[in-house]
């Protein structure tokens, strides 16, 4: 009896772990746009070319901690003219492109 027991219990981890439900599909990559953060748009390739290109130097920044969760625009009152108006629409159209 104690065979049988000890049996079903061995068996029981077996079977409800093949009854899992599948995996379910990964969330599609959201859209860049100026309002995303600066590590988001970094963490993309063709973003990370966007900012390197307008913004030399940006990623390397000793500040980049305390300011890659914030977006362009957010960063831009504390950039002292280094982020321009200009440059930021800029952004936002490469941004577009990439869809």
């Amino acid at each position: 009896m104690k065979f049988l027991i000890t049996a079903a219990l061995i068996a029981m981890p077996i079977t409800a772990s093949a009854q899992t439900a599948p995996a379910a599909p990964a969330p599609a990559a959201a859209k860049l746009t100026i309002d995303s953060s600066i590590e988001s748009i970094a963490a993309n390739p063709k973003g990370k070319a966007i900012l390197d290109a307008t913004f030399p130097g940006m990623l390397a920044h000793e500040s980049y901690a305390m300011f890659k969760g914030m977006s362009l625009k957010q960063v831009q009152p504390y950039a002292n003219g280094r982020i321009t108006d200009e440059q930021v629409a800029k952004v936002a159209a490469e941004l577009a492109k990439i869809g």
